[in-house]
C-alpha cells in the first residue's frame, strides 16, 4: 500500500474517531454547559432582587402578606419569599419538584436566607428544566454541523498538504526506483524538494546507482578485454594441436590425448566467444534499427537446425503470422536469441518429442511469442536463477556450459524484450518473449 494512501487512511481514520467521540459526549456536554448557564443567570436574578428589596424594602412584594410567590404565565419562572426560622441558612441550587396550580413541574432552583428588619427570609428563584432543555438538541444539532463541517476541510487540507509533500517521494520512486532501466543514465537528475529527507534519500540513490554503474563498468571491462586476449593465445594453440595432430609420425595414444586436449580447447573457445558475445551486447556495440520480419527468420532458423531435428525425430510447429514484423532491432542477435532457445528445446527434448513456436498479439497491443517443448524440464528451485551466467539445470544431462541462456537474457535485456520461463519436470519448458507495444508491428 502506498504512503499516501496509508496517511489518507490514517487521517480520515482519526478524524472519524474523533467525530464519533464527540457525538457520544455531545449531549452531556450540552447538558454541562446549559445547567452552568442557568446557574449563572439564576445567581444574577438574585443579585437583582437582593438590590429590588435592599432599595424598595421587602415590603414592596409581600404587600402586607407574610409570603409572596410570582410565577410567569406559562408557570416557567417563579419567585417566592418565605419566612424561616432564624437560624436557618441556605445557599443553593438544586433540583426540585413543585406542585403549582395543581400541575407537578420540575424546577431548577436558587435557595437562599436573608435578613429583612430582624426576620429571616427565604429567597427562591426557579426556572422549569423543560424550558432549560429546550435548546439542547438544536445547540446539539449545530454543534454536531460544525464539526463536521470542520472535519471535512481539515481532511480536505491534510490531504491537499500530503499530496504536495509527498509529491518529491513519487518522483523519487518513479525516476529512480520504478523507471529506471540498467545500466543507469550516468546523469541523474535531482529531484527539487525542500525536503531533507528526501533530499539526503534522493542523493543516497544517485550516489548508489553511479556506485553500481562504476562496479559494472568495471566487470564489463574486464570479461571483455580478458574474452578479446584470451581468443589469440586459444586460436594459437589450436592450429598448433592440429598441425601437431598432422604429423604423420604420431603414434595411436598422442593422437587419442591430442584430439582430447582439441575438445578442450575448442570448449574454451566457446565459452570466450560467448562471454565476448555478451560484452558486446552490454557495450551496445550492436545496432539495432533495422526491420526484421519473424516468419522468414524462424524459416531460415528451422531450415539451419533441420539436421539436429531429424536426429530426435522431432515435430516442430510453427504458428507465426506473416505480417509480423519487429522494427528497430538487430537480425543478428534477434536470431541468436531464438536459436539458442531453440537449440536448449531440442537439446533438452526427448526421442520423437515436440517443440511449438507461437506467436499472438496481447489486448494491451503487446506481441507474445512462445516457444514450448516436450523435454525434461527445470526443476523449479533452478527457475529463477536459469538465466545466469555459468548456473546449469540438469547437471546430470551433462551438456552445455552455462552460457547460451545468459545469451538470450542479454539480449532481450538489450532490444526491451520480457522474457520469463516455465516448466515442469517431465513435461517440458515453455519460455514466454514479450515485445512491448513500439516493437512489433501487426
Amino acid at each position: 500500500m502506498k504512503l499516501s494512501t496509508k496517511l489518507t487512511l490514517f487521517i480520515t481514520g482519526s478524524k472519524m474517531a474523533i467525530v464519533l467521540l464527540f457525538i457520544l459526549a455531545l449531549p452531556f456536554l450540552v447538558r454541562e454547559i446549559a445547567s452552568d448557564y442557568t446557574n449563572r443567570t439564576l445567581r444574577q436574578q438574585q443579585k437583582k432582587v437582593l438590590k429590588i428589596v435592599e432599595k424598595n424594602g421587602l415590603d414592596h412584594y409581600l404587600q402586607g402578606d407574610e409570603n409572596y410567590g410570582s410565577y410567569t404565565l406559562l408557570k416557567e419562572e417563579f419567585i417566592a419569599f418565605l419566612p424561616v426560622d432564624t437560624d436557618l441558612k441556605i445557599d443553593a441550587i438544586k433540583d426540585s419538584r413543585r406542585l403549582i396550580e395543581g400541575d407537578t413541574l420540575n424546577y431548577r432552583v436558587l435557595s437562599y436566607t436573608f435578613k429583612s428588619k430582624n426576620k429571616n427570609y427565604l429567597l427562591e428563584i426557579g426556572k422549569t428544566t423543560a424550558s432549560i432543555d429546550q435548546y439542547n438538541k438544536p445547540l446539539q444539532r449545530f454543534a454536531l454541523y460544525v464539526l463536521i463541517t470542520l472535519i471535512v476541510m481539515t481532511i480536505l487540507i491534510d490531504l491537499t498538504f500530503i499530496r504536495v509533500l509527498i509529491k518529491p517521494l513519487s518522483a523519487i520512486i518513479k525516476t529512480k526506483l520504478v523507471n529506471s532501466a540498467f545500466p543507469f543514465e550516468s546523469q541523474q537528475q535531482r529531484i527539487k524538494t525542500s525536503t531533507t529527507d528526501f533530499k539526503y534519500l534522493d542523493e543516497s540513490l544517485i550516489l548508489l546507482m553511479k556506485q553500481i554503474n562504476e562496479a559494472f563498468y568495471k566487470e564489463r571491462e574486464f570479461t571483455s578485454n580478458a574474452s578479446h586476449e584470451l581468443m589469440t593465445p586459444i586460436s594459437i594453440l589450436q592450429n598448433k594441436m592440429e598441425n601437431f595432430l598432422a604429423d604423420e609420425n604420431i603414434d595411436e595414444a598422442s593422437a587419442i590425448a591430442v584430439v582430447e586436449m582439441m575438445k578442450t580447447v575448442d570448449r574454451l573457445k566457446k565459452i570466450t566467444s560467448s562471454l565476448l558475445l555478451i560484452s558486446r551486447i552490454e557495450n551496445q556495440q550492436y545496432a539495432s534499427k533495422e526491420p526484421v520480419q519473424l516468419l522468414p527468420l524462424f524459416e531460415d532458423l528451422i531450415e539451419e537446425i533441420k539436421h539436429r531435428l531429424e536426429e530426435k525425430s522431432i515435430h516442430i510447429s510453427l504458428d507465426i503470422a506473416p505480417d509480423v514484423i519487429l522494427p528497430d532491432v538487430n537480425k543478428d542477435l534477434i536470431f541468436q536469441l531464438f536459436f539458442n532457445l531453440i537449440h536448449n528445446a531440442i537439446k533438452f527434448n526427448r526421442q520423437d518429442g515436440r517443440i511449438s513456436i507461437a506467436g499472438h498479439k496481447l489486448k494491451n497491443g503487446n506481441y507474445m511469442i512462445t516457444i514450448s517443448d516436450t523435454g525434461i524440464g527445470i526443476p523449479k528451485e533452478d527457475l529463477p536463477f536459469v538465466f545466469d551466467r555459468f548456473r546449469k539445470t540438469n547437471l546430470h544431462s551433462q551438456v552445455g556450459y552455462g552460457l547460451g541462456l545468459a545469451i538470450v537474457k542479454s539480449i532481450a535485456a538489450y532490444l526491451k524484450i520480457d522474457i520469463t520461463a516455465d516448466s515442469v519436470i517431465n513435461e517440458g519448458t515453455t519460455f514466454t518473449l514479450i515485445f512491448r507495444r513500439n516493437t512489433a508491428k501487426l
